[in-house]
């Protein structure tokens, strides 16, 4: 199973940005998908979850501002990112708990995509 990234770039604070992120492979369904980021310095940091049942959780820091969806035919979770801030400024890594058959039965397993900067500045 990978988990595909795109979307990150440059923007001018109050810019806007789309992350989005596709899960393939192995694949018996989709859990939780979401977003984490880790700026410079500092630990990496939940950003917004969606469940399957399309249940969202956002950081107190991007609440009204950020918005996480998700397809679940193709597999895919998306982030819409409004009214940037420098403090959003961050490599962006998405996850997924995926259930996937291994050799034996199939299993939960927690997958990280490759990081996508996302950098706000004038």
């Amino acid at each position: 199973v990978q988990l595909q990234a795109s979307g990150g770039g440059l923007v001018q604070p109050g810019g806007s940005l789309k992350l989005s992120c596709a899960a393939s492979g192995n694949i018996f369904s989709v859990n939780d998908m979401g977003w984490y980021r880790r700026a410079p310095g500092k630990q990496r940091e939940l950003v917004a979850i969606i469940t399957s049942g399309s249940i969202t959780t956002y950081a107190e820091s991007v609440k009204g501002r950020f918005t996480v969806s998700r397809d679940n035919v193709k597999n895919t979770v998306s982030l819409q990112m409004n009214s940037l801030k420098p403090e959003d400024t961050a490599v962006y890594y998405c996850n997924a708990d995926v259930l996937t058959m291994t050799s034996l039965s199939l299993a939960n397993v927690n997958y990280w995509g490759q990081g996508t900067q996302v950098t706000v500045s004038s």
